[in-house]
């Protein structure tokens, strides 16, 4: 189970009108080194990328949820 909360932002260097958000998920993740699940929260940068008619996702930070 997971949250997904989007976010607009415009960053430098990008065009104007680029279609760019942020999405943070909530997700429980396995940690091989302690064989224990952790929940953490992903954040994703999700952009359109005109030139060849496609959506680019990537993972831009992972951290552990206190809690």
């Amino acid at each position: 189970m997971y949250a997904i909360t989007t976010h607009s932002a415009s960053l430098c260097g990008f065009p104007v009108g680029t279609d760019l958000r942020w999405e943070t998920e909530r997700r429980l993740v396995w940690n091989e080194q302690r064989h224990t699940s952790d929940e953490c929260e992903l954040v994703y940068e999700i952009s359109w990328v005109a030139e060849i008619g496609v959506w680019r996702r990537f993972l831009r930070s992972q951290h552990k949820v206190n809690g």
